[in-house]
């Protein structure tokens, strides 16, 4: 009895909901590949990223606020994702360097997640208003939109990695290590055979360098791409509903995919933590953690 209710009372809700995602009954508008602006310095992605803060803030507080030797409820569950993650790493990048990292690539697995996860909730990306411009083109701007839909957001955690990953590398390695690592013979050579892969090295170390400079351009996209085609898939799939059952039904035809997308979201939120995670590896790795 219980369960039913519950069911109905979703149904209910969703329903009473699906004026709202057609754009208040205008039909349904694709999402825009740029954030439409709010105001003069506000994005709709903005209020989403402010959002998840609030929420993972709230979170920490509650886990943390009677903290005790044997946890329980949310301090258990808080500790169990953080272990988890930590362990995941230093198993990939070594104790010291997953100790010394892990302040970012924790925030930057949770930060993606819970922006993943908000995007997910009925009404981001459609609970909007219906816009005209000065050529009387009618348009429609959402109130909210996935945080991780914006390629600024993704550009952001991808350029502040890169900035991180000559700072770790170099304070790891030493310039001259750094260099090294890039430009240098691998290997023992002999005198006549060294001469002869200085210049190999020199040029394989330039395309080192091309491929450093377009790791948080291909990070950016991946995260962007597969969070905004989630949102269009789903958008797409609410418009195959008849015009006149829109108000009500149109959410039938995304529900299953929801639980497709809850999957990607913790995959995307994964694979950029440890894609982050690997390139560091390879620029600090010195052989001395084989064991790893």
């Amino acid at each position: 009895m219980f369960r039913r209710k519950l069911i109905v009372s979703l149904v209910a809700w969703l329903s009473c909901l699906g004026p709202l995602w057609a754009g208040g009954g205008e039909g349904h508008h694709a999402l825009p590949l740029y954030a439409p602006q709010l105001n003069d310095f506000v994005t709709n992605s903005m209020v989403m990223v402010w959002l998840a803060v609030g929420v993972i803030v709230l979170f920490c507080r509650a886990a943390t606020r009677k903290m005790s030797l044997i946890p329980a409820g949310v301090q258990n569950f808080a500790e169990w994702a953080i272990e988890s993650l930590y362990d995941f790493l230093a198993g990939l990048m070594g104790d010291h360097l997953a100790k010394r990292v892990f302040w970012f690539f924790g925030t930057i697995f949770f930060f993606i997640l819970v922006n993943n996860y908000m995007g997910l909730v009925p009404g981001v990306g459609t609970v909007g208003w219906n816009t005209v411009d000065a050529h009387g083109h009618h348009g429609f701007t959402p109130f909210m939109r996935g945080g991780n839909a914006d390629i600024n957001m993704t550009a952001a955690m991808a350029f502040t990695f890169a900035i991180l990953w000559f700072y770790w590398a170099i304070t790891e390695n030493g310039l001259k290590g750094f260099l090294a690592h890039i430009f240098a013979p691998k290997g023992s050579f002999g005198a006549l055979m060294m001469l002869m892969m200085v210049p190999i090295f020199l040029f394989v170390g330039v395309l080192e360098i091309i491929s450093i400079a377009i790791r948080p351009v291909a990070l950016s996209f991946r995260l962007f791409g597969n969070i905004y085609g989630g949102e269009q898939t789903l958008e797409a799939l609410m418009a195959l509903i008849p015009k006149a059952l829109q108000p009500f039904l149109s959410w039938l035809p995304a529900f299953p995919f929801y639980f497709m997308e809850l999957l990607v979201g913790f995959v995307q939120a994964l694979v950029f933590t440890l894609l982050c995670a690997i390139f560091l590896k390879l620029i600090c790795d010195h052989g001395d953690e084989a064991h790893h």
